[in-house]
C-alpha cells in the first residue's frame, strides 16, 4: 500500500530488471523517484507501469560513465526535489564470457567506466548532497554481485569491478559515519530477469561444462532491497548477499 512520506529516491539502471523492479517498489511505498538510464523510452516505460504512482515517477536519461553528465543529474534532483534520501546505485553492464589474453582493451574500459567509474561518480554525488542538505544524511546502496566474492569463468572485468565495488562500500561506509549516511551493498545472484534468460539453457562452469543453474523470482531480491530502505538511519546492512538457493556459489570454483 502507497503510503506518502515525503522521501526522494534515485534508482539508477531503472530502465530493466533489477532496477525497474526496485524502482516500481519504492513508488508503490509512497517514495518519488528518480529515474535514472540511458534510454528516455525505457525509462518512460517504467514510469507508467508504476500506474496511479507515476506522478511520482521522474525519468531522467543519463550515462553514468559520464562524470559532467552526473553532475548535471544531481543538480537537477537538487532543484527539483531539494533533497535526496536514497541513492540505488545499480546501473551495470555484463560482457560476453572472455578469456584475459582475448579481452580487448576497449570492452575492459568499457565495463570499467560503467560498473566503478559510473558507480562513483554517482556515489560521489550523492554522498555530497546528502552531507550538505538539511536535514542531513541518507541513505546509498550499491548492486554488487557475488562475483565481489567468487568469479565466474571468463568474466575478468566484471569480477574485478564488482570487487572494487566492495572497496568503495566499505570506504564510503566508514566516511559516511559523521554525516548519517548509511552506505550498504547488496550482493546478487542468479536473479530471474532478461538478463539471466541464458542460465536455464547452460552456462560454463569452473571444470569447463556448460550446466543450467537455479534462478529465483524478482519478488525475493525486491523483498531485500525494501527492507534495507525501511531501516533508519542509526541502523545499516554493510554487505547481504541474495541468491537462489539451488545457484553454484558455496564452493564454486
Amino acid at each position: 500500500m502507497s503510503i506518502a512520506h515525503n522521501k526522494y529516491a534515485l534508482v539508477t539502471g531503472a530502465s530493466s530488471g533489477i532496477g525497474r523492479a526496485c524502482a516500481l517498489a519504492l513508488l508503490a511505498e509512497g517514495w518519488t523517484v528518480a529515474l535514472v538510464g540511458r534510454r528516455a523510452d525505457a525509462l518512460a516505460e517504467t514510469a507508467a507501469a508504476a500506474g496511479e504512482a507515476a506522478s511520482r515517477a521522474h525519468a531522467l536519461p543519463c550515462d553514468v560513465s559520464d562524470d559532467v553528465a552526473v553532475a548535471q543529474l544531481f543538480d537537477t534532483v537538487r532543484e527539483r526535489f531539494g533533497r535526496l534520501d536514497l541513492l540505488f546505485n545499480n546501473a551495470g553492464v555484463s560482457l560476453p564470457n572472455t578469456l584475459p589474453g582475448d579481452l580487448s582493451a576497449s570492452e575492459w574500459r568499457r565495463a570499467v567506466d560503467v560498473n566503478l567509474h559510473g558507480m562513483f561518480f554517482c556515489l560521489s554525488a550523492a554522498f555530497k548532497l546528502m552531507q550538505t542538505q538539511a536535514p542531513q544524511g541518507g541513505r546509498i546502496i550499491n548492486n554488487g554481485s557475488i562475483s565481489a566474492h567468487v568469479p565466474r569463468p571468463g568474466t575478468i572485468a566484471y569480477t574485478a569491478t564488482k570487487h572494487a565495488v566492495s572497496g568503495l562500500t566499505r570506504a564510503a561506509a566508514l566516511d559516511g559515519r559523521n554525516f548519517d549516511i548509511a552506505v550498504g551493498q547488496i550482493d546478487i545472484g542468479n536473479v530471474a530477469s532478461d538478463m539471466t534468460l541464458k542460465m536455464a539453457a547452460g552456462v560454463p562452469q569452473p571444470d569447463g561444462s556448460i550446466r543450467p543453474e537455479a534462478r529465483m523470482d524478482m519478488s525475493s531480491l525486491v523483498e531485500t532491497f525494501m527492507a534495507m530502505t525501511r531501516l533508519p538511519l542509526s541502523a545499516n546492512v554493510l554487505f547481504t548477499t541474495v541468491m537462489a538457493t539451488k545457484m553454484p556459489f558455496v564452493g564454486r570454483g
